[in-house]
């Protein structure tokens, strides 16, 4: 069965889930505290989107009573942390106290759900003496960090993209709020610069070979050409093609070249004027409160309480897994001499396996994943007995912020189907993309992985839409690609079985990195001959993913500790269901139930199989 959100907001996607909670059979509250509860959900929802307005803006919903969100952008000054921080605190008071003996199984589950993201938020601000609790920002649930700004972190870059693809332009209001929005974004930067300096005076400062390459975009973004400025090109262009007239360029250009470029040159100079200050050690051990800190970056990327230690010896026992796996398969392809990890870094140097670093082979690349994502689609009904849409865009990462962003990343697109999901590439070097890893990492952003995951969060209640947990959310996308072994489609290329267990071994590989950066205290050195003897990565491909987990550190412990568990949950539930277990009823569960932490995961699956017992 196909699902467009019109059907899913009316119900007809939820079949699983009301079986594990049969309130949701009738969408009406069973219980004599659900009403209450589900006001107090909604208050709680209306009060995230004015706190992160851009959230509005992805879904969609900056319409109606919300269209005044669509002329703002979230506070990033110091003022307003420690605002949101006092707000969480009195919400989580009053989650707490919510009787859950008065309410139906659906809306206790969501009432729970809320209060873990609220109580990790407030266990994230005692531990954190600075830098950025995300967990209650949708769009970035997933990088809480000690630092406010670093290379893939901060208005810089984030909020260009959000203007680019998301905010839409079909009157004139639209248009003058896409300037208001420009207004604010320098505003914005100026707060950020603010807090970088606060936490400088905490010693809470970027490594310095993050801090140059940090500085260097905002330099570069400060310098651009006008008429280079994509901010104002799109701008011109959406209002054009939406008949509204208006001298928009020269409007945005003014607010460009007045007020956004010196607020990106004066982070820049902070930055810079912070170089003395930072070391040059990438794990946050020597930050203030380091262990405490990150204990629970560990627990906010995983939702367990697992202990860094713990996390990095299961890290090395399922790289040693992964490892003898792969060495069978490369031996297969006559590669038989060397580590595993310097057997796949040869194949994937092989040039029938490599696009061209050109215009026309980013191309040919990204013609490619658009046939592989349209392939995997139609296999779906394989595993999935509800199937959404999947809308999505593949995308080059922007030019301008390539050098720091991450190799990839995705997201659903609004609740109404008009704007689809995107997933970004970057095609920097297309050298570290060689043809048997896109498959699979068609899988994990695409379908069914990110963007298909994201749409099934849309027949929740608002506030659940606004809720990720990036354990959920990053071990789905690894089961997604688990799913699409299970369907055949690595088996139509003889090496692209060998390029999902190299992603697997790859996220296992970040158990043992992350934990080795910011609890062993490795050396940048260790972590990149380990990481590139472990992965095959290249030098560039290793030292990008390296500099990512020191900026985000704990968030790339969520793959392979997500996708442990849900696997571990299949198993137990199959062990439960026997003959009766459906692997197509169990997937329509866990993607169904939206995101959550692992824990709560396992009581969904648990009642779930154990009512299909009857």
């Amino acid at each position: 069965m196909l699902l467009n959100r019109r059907n899913i907001l009316a119900g007809a996607g939820i079949a699983g889930i009301a079986t594990a909670f049969p309130a949701l059979a009738t969408g009406t509250p069973a219980a004599p505290g659900d009403a209450e509860a589900v006001r107090t959900l909604a208050a709680i929802a209306e009060e995230m989107l004015a706190a992160f307005p851009e959230n509005a803006t992805t879904l969609g919903i900056d319409t109606g009573k919300r269209t005044g969100l669509k002329s703002t952008l979230t506070d990033r000054s110091v003022a307003a942390d420690a605002g949101q921080r006092s707000k969480a605190g009195s919400r989580l008071r009053q989650l707490t106290a919510i009787d859950r003996s008065t309410l139906s199984p659906q809306v206790a589950l969501d009432v729970d759900v809320t209060q873990a993201a609220y109580q990790l938020a407030h266990d994230g601000w005692e531990a954190l003496p600075g830098g950025d609790v995300a967990i209650l920002n949708q769009n970035v649930s997933y990088r809480s960090t000690p630092y406010i700004v670093s290379q893939g972190t901060g208005a810089f870059a984030e909020v260009p993209d959000m203007m680019e693809s998301k905010h839409e332009i079909a009157t004139r209001a639209d248009a003058d709020a896409y300037l208001a929005r420009l207004e604010a974004y320098a505003a914005s930067l100026d707060a950020e610069t603010a807090r970088i300096v606060a936490d400088a005076g905490k010693n809470m400062v970027l490594p310095r070979f993050l801090l140059d390459i940090t500085a260097s975009q905002l330099n570069a973004a400060a310098t651009q050409k006008v008429d280079e400025w994509s901010l104002i090109r799109s701008f011109a262009t959406k209002a054009e093609k939406a008949g509204v007239a208006g001298a928009w360029s020269d409007s945005a250009t003014t607010i460009a070249t007045g007020k956004i470029a010196p607020a990106l040159a004066r982070q820049a100079a902070a930055l810079t004027g912070l170089r003395d200050k930072a070391g040059d050690t990438p794990g946050m051990w020597k930050l203030p409160e380091a262990e405490r800190a990150y204990a629970w970056l560990v627990e906010a990327g995983t939702t367990t309480r697992r202990t860094p230690e713990e996390v990095h010896q299961s890290g090395l026992e399922q790289v040693a897994k992964l490892s003898a796996e792969m060495d069978v398969l490369l031996k297969a392809q006559g590669l038989t001499k060397g580590s595993v990890g310097a057997r796949l870094a040869e194949l994937g140097k092989r040039p029938d396996l490599l696009y061209p670093n050109t215009n026309a082979g980013r191309a040919e690349l990204l013609g490619y994943l658009n046939r592989t994502v349209a392939n995997i689609r139609g296999k779906m009904p394989q595993v999935f007995g509800k199937v959404v849409e999947g809308k999505l865009i593949v995308k080059r990462v922007p030019v301008s912020i390539e050098g720091g962003a991450p190799n990839a990343y995705a997201g659903a697109g609004s609740i109404d189907g008009k704007t689809p999901g995107n997933f970004y590439i970057n095609l920097k070097d297309t050298s570290i993309w060689p043809r048997f890893a896109l498959p699979t990492l068609v899988s994990h952003e695409g379908i069914p992985g990110h963007v298909w995951q994201g749409e099934y969060t849309f027949s929740l209640p608002l506030i659940r839409t606004l809720l990720a947990f990036n354990a959920y959310s990053e071990g789905w996308a690894l089961y997604a690609e688990q799913l699409t072994d299970e369907v055949g489609v690595y088996a139509e290329d003889p090496l692209a079985h060998l390029g999902y267990l190299q992603s697997m071994n790859f996220r296992a590989s970040r158990l043992v990195a992350d934990t080795g950066l910011h609890h062993k205290r490795w050396t940048m050195e260790q972590a990149m001959r380990w990481f590139g003897e472990a992965t095959g990565y290249t030098a560039s491909q290793c030292r990008s993913e390296l500099n990512r987990y020191c900026a985000w550190p704990g968030q790339a412990l969520g793959y392979k500790t997500g996708h442990n568990e849900i696997n571990r949950l299949r198993s137990k539930a199959k062990a439960t269901l026997g003959a009766k277990f459906d692997v197509k009823k169990f997937n329509d569960l866990v993607v169904g139930v939206g995101g959550v932490p692992l824990s709560v995961l396992e009581r969904v699956v648990d009642n779930w199989a154990i009512a299909a017992t009857a």
